[in-house]
């Protein structure tokens, strides 16, 4: 059963970025979806209802929260994710179950009905938000991670960099889509994330208290930069 983990966010200038790789390198592997050094792109399709309510729910701060995306890897196709990301203050909860280039065409094309009759509880929660509360898509997010993982304590710590939003589709399949970034070089996030404790070698490794701790929504920051971009 899954439970509910530690998130912790920082914003980083990259002379931190480049002390802190070197020394997580040394004694913690990439994971598995890395292609180089440099990390991998990951893409987002995130959606919101009528109202935008996961939007100004993380703008007034509502303690409980949940966000539902599209996730792809490099800009294939071979593993496509809807993931639900619950979070209850600095606890999230991520949820996601894989999903065929058909079924993400389906509901692109708004014909939901497969939802309902897949076993998975996150389909057809996802099925009842399409149909109820009218979510559609809103925004695709792109940035590069660079991610580092320990077996204890389920730690992951991760650079994410070039965060950036779509400005021309909502289909994140779209060879022509064109990308704005919200957050540019020499800044990126670094994030934190473990089940129960976050082992002390790790900790005094990355020296957590040097660092800029923020409320980071990567939703909310390319969401908001994409309704100025478009002007609405």
């Amino acid at each position: 059963m899954k439970t509910f983990r530690h998130e912790n966010k920082y914003y980083i200038h990259s002379r931190d970025y480049h002390v802190l790789r070197q020394k997580l390198k040394q004694v913690l592997p990439n994971d598995e979806n890395s292609i180089n050094e440099e990390g991998y792109l990951i893409r987002s399709l995130y959606f919101d209802n009528l109202f935008d309510a996961d939007l100004f729910q993380k703008h007034y701060g509502i303690f409980r929260r949940k966000k539902f995306r599209i996730r792809i890897y490099n800009h294939s196709d071979a593993v496509i994710k809807l993931e639900r990301k619950s979070r209850q203050g600095e606890y999230i909860l991520k949820t996601s179950i894989p999903i065929t280039r058909n079924e993400y065409e389906r509901i692109m094309q708004q014909d939901y009905d497969f939802l309902k009759e897949r076993e998975d509880e996150l389909a057809q929660e996802f099925y009842v938000f399409l149909q109820g509360e009218f979510m559609r898509p809103r925004v695709i997010v792109d940035y590069v991670r660079e991610a580092y993982k320990s077996d204890i304590s389920n730690v992951r710590i991760t650079f994410d960099k070039e965060l950036s939003f779509v400005t021309n589709t909502m289909d994140i399949f779209d060879a022509s889509a064109i990308t704005e970034e919200v957050i540019s070089y020499p800044k990126m996030i670094l994030e934190v994330k473990y089940d129960h404790f976050l082992p002390d070698h790790i900790r005094q490794m990355i020296q957590l208290d040097a660092h800029q701790r923020s409320a980071i929504s990567k939703y909310v920051l390319c969401r908001m930069a994409s309704i100025q971009y478009h002007g609405f």
